[in-house]
């Protein structure tokens, strides 16, 4: 009985792992055709540190599923603290490496994108938050997930 009632129990995106939820998510979000690329996609750095644009070709919806598990995990999260969590150390050359951020503009784009398929929102306080449809969304594909495992 414990077996059924553990099978059937909900799975959050706290239940899964990351790479496994962001793959399917992104996955997702390319299917259903919420989040058009921009133009500038296969131009554009992440950061000022890089200097060419990232080699896979779906990069730009595996960024977009990685924000919203973030923004689902850590409510509130704005633009600033994502350049944060996305930054690292630059290279410099001979020179010492710096901790560097990642593109403010890259983020809030992205962001804009998951408000207007009604994944985020803007928290009253600050930065973004979920939207019940985003959670029931995120929940359903770590459902499968768990389903699958």
């Amino acid at each position: 009985m414990a077996e059924q009632e553990q099978a059937r129990s909900p799975a959050t995106v706290k239940d899964v792992p990351a790479d496994v939820f962001i793959t399917e998510y992104a996955k997702h979000l390319k299917r259903s055709g919420k989040l058009p690329l921009p133009k500038w996609v296969d131009i554009v750095k992440t950061g000022a540190d890089k200097e060419l644009a990232p080699y896979d070709q779906d990069w730009y919806y595996v960024r977009a599923a990685s924000l919203a598990r973030h923004v689902y995990l850590r409510q509130g999260t704005g633009v600033g603290a994502f350049r944060r969590v996305y930054g690292h150390a630059g290279r410099r050359g001979t020179c010492p490496s710096h901790f560097t951020t990642v593109s403010g503009g890259l983020i809030r784009n992205i962001l804009q994108q998951l408000e207007k398929a009604n994944v985020v929102e803007k928290a009253p306080r600050g930065g973004r938050r979920i939207t019940p449809t985003g959670q029931r969304d995120l929940d359903r594909i770590a459902g499968k997930i768990q389903n699958r495992r």
